[in-house]
């Protein structure tokens, strides 16, 4: 079995709408989530943060403090990910436009809370967090979906 892979994720609000990313080839999945990525050795969480955020996104964030630990699993594959959650802010306001430098994400939405609700999502309990007044969270292994 491979240890779990670590990976880290922007909660970014703006205007109280929160940036979803699909990252899955040709739109084969309806499964959205926060931009980010796995984590490389010798750069701390938000470098790394900062750096999946700009190949996905093409916006320069700052990192503030973690607001949920989740963990994904796939025990058919062996495949195991914790994944950590934080909070972050948008590098200035001038004329957002959203790119994939790396050609990982083809769709891009920023979603209220409602709409989050009608999008199938990951984690669930990504609105309690996002929106919730707990410090941080921490959801246990939960089984991974396609």
């Amino acid at each position: 079995m491979k240890p779990p892979r670590l990976a880290v994720r922007a909660a970014i609000l703006r205007d109280d709408r929160l940036l979803l990313v699909n990252a899955y080839p040709g739109q084969q999945s309806d499964l959205w989530c926060l931009p980010g990525g796995g984590v490389e050795p010798g750069q701390s969480l938000p470098e790394n943060l900062i750096r999946e955020v700009a190949e996905e996104t093409g916006l320069a964030i700052a990192v503030s403090a973690p607001i949920l630990v989740n963990e994904f699993h796939d025990p058919e594959r062996g495949f195991h990910q914790v994944e950590i959650i934080f909070r972050a802010s948008l590098n200035g306001d001038a004329g957002i436009i959203l790119e994939d430098p790396e050609k990982v994400v083809n769709r891009f939405c920023w979603a209220t809370r409602p709409e989050l609700s009608k999008l199938r999502h990951k984690p669930e309990m990504l609105a309690r967090a996002v929106w919730g007044q707990h410090a941080a969270w921490y959801d246990p292994l939960e089984r991974i979906v396609r």
